[in-house]
């Protein structure tokens, strides 16, 4: 055997051997990367069907003609405000997902008031279709809170993914870059202040 071909077999293998990393990292890479985007998908389909239960929610308040129309204005401005924030799969800066969830959070807090305004009207309280679209909210809530732990996770496994290393080197080259993550609203962390009022 021809000496030469010894370090022409071994450059060989390790071209192949190299190819063969890059492959596997690119490919594992853009699996990871699509299931975040997928359960990203699934946050903003969860916040949809939230969106649709507080305009059929709004219907029914408006039903009630003395109704305070501030707190009603509220929640309609605030559903506009959150349905008109979207954020593109393919582009989840966290500056984007900060509007994002400034949106919804209006929204959450626009609809704890309306709630809580229901309370001084006892025939709303008592209307079947109000009862059934509050209990839909309350479980689309936690569908809400699930679908954000699941896109975080998701995001987790793919960030880990591309900074080890040498996976880090590669994502580099490939444009894999870290996805922003779903964060607790600011404050979210103290305690709330609850005052009852006993009358």
């Amino acid at each position: 055997m021809k000496k030469w071909l010894i370090p022409v077999i071994v450059l060989l293998v390790l071209a192949f051997a190299i190819y063969q990393w890059a492959v596997g990292f690119n490919n594992t890479s853009v699996e990871y990367e699509a299931n975040a985007k997928t359960a990203w998908s699934n946050v903003e389909s969860s916040y949809q069907r939230r969106n649709d239960l507080i305009g059929n929610l709004v219907k029914t308040v408006q039903g009630a003609a003395d109704f305070e129309r501030g707190t009603l204005t509220d929640v309609i401005e605030a559903r506009a405000k959150a349905s008109s924030t979207t954020i593109d799969v393919d582009n989840l800066t966290p500056d984007k997902m900060a509007a994002f969830q400034e949106a919804q959070t209006g929204l959450s807090s626009a609809l704890s008031r309306l709630l809580v305004t229901v309370e001084r009207y006892p025939d709303l309280k008592a209307n079947q279709n109000f009862l059934e679209l509050q209990s839909q909210l309350e479980g689309t809530e936690n569908r809400i809170n699930v679908a954000r732990d699941r896109y975080n996770e998701q995001v987790n496994i793919y960030d880990i993914y591309i900074k080890k290393f040498p996976n880090k080197i590669l994502a580099g080259w490939f444009g894999f870059d870290e996805m922003a993550r779903y964060q607790a609203d600011p404050g979210s962390e103290n305690a709330p202040d609850v005052n009852f009022e006993f009358k």
